[in-house]
């Protein structure tokens, strides 16, 4: 993860897009568990041309083990939450490897 992201966490600028809370109530993940995925996560896909600026896919757990996927900005002063999911077998081998879509 990068440091800015670790930084931004650390002083509490951090924020949740209305989708991301949306996902979350969905998925009945709360905001400590994206943070302690975000604090211990691994990068997976960098997004450098999204829509809200450089955005990455970060793989983490919640406090529970559950394994975690958030979408956030990396280059702002505020880390901003896009979306937040639990991996899904219907297009995830693993948390860290997508299935092939032939």
């Amino acid at each position: 993860m990068s440091e800015s992201i670790r930084q931004n966490l650390i002083s509490g600028n951090i924020r949740f897009t209305l989708h991301a809370f949306e996902e979350m109530k969905n998925e009945e993940i709360n905001s400590d568990d994206v943070i302690q995925a975000l604090l211990d996560g691994s990068l997976l896909e960098n997004y450098p041309n999204h829509k809200r600026g450089d955005c990455c896919l970060i793989n983490g757990k919640a406090k529970s083990e559950r394994p975690l996927h958030i979408v956030c900005t990396t280059a702002n002063p505020i880390t901003i939450v896009i979306t937040v999911y639990e991996p899904k077998p219907s297009k995830f081998i693993s948390p860290t490897q997508r299935k092939t879509i032939l």
